[in-house]
């Protein structure tokens, strides 16, 4: 029977013992042993610091890093203004001084450049922004 009273022709599934379509599995329990302990100092306040609290960058990478955002936000601003080739170089020089910083810099140093090991992290790097000069240079202009 449907909802509305009606016979269907189709099976009901539940009848088999197995569980609905889209019927929600219950929770797992958590086993403890699978749980990485952390410990947390209540008396250090690095730990416990507010979420609104603004933090400066301990590395160099980070301080870099930064600027990096900074002049990936510029370029996004003046490609979305219209001179869209000058927009993208600015991405594109973003990601080479990136990539630059975190070949020069150890990892200790890197901070938010660091993602992964080094040669990774700069292959993808410079990978995009010449990628993205490349897009610069050999896009034709457009009519108007």
């Amino acid at each position: 029977m449907t909802e509305r009273g009606e016979a269907s022709d189709r099976p009901d599934p539940e009848a088999d013992g197995s569980p609905r379509p889209g019927a929600e599995e219950p929770l797992a329990r958590i086993d403890p042993n699978d749980v990485v302990p952390v410990k947390v100092d209540a008396s250090d306040p690095a730990g416990l610091r507010s979420v609104t609290e603004i933090r400066k960058p301990s590395t160099l990478g980070g301080v870099v890093y930064l600027a990096v955002l900074a002049a990936a936000l510029i370029g996004v601003v003046v490609a979305a203004t219209g001179a869209w080739r000058t927009g993208v170089s600015w991405l594109a020089l973003a990601l080479l001084v990136a990539a630059g910083t975190r070949l020069a810099l150890p990892d200790d140093d890197a901070g938010m450049l660091q993602v992964r090991r080094k040669f990774f992290d700069a292959v993808v790097l410079i990978g995009m922004g010449v990628v993205l000069l490349v897009l610069v240079a050999t896009i034709p202009d457009q009519p108007s």
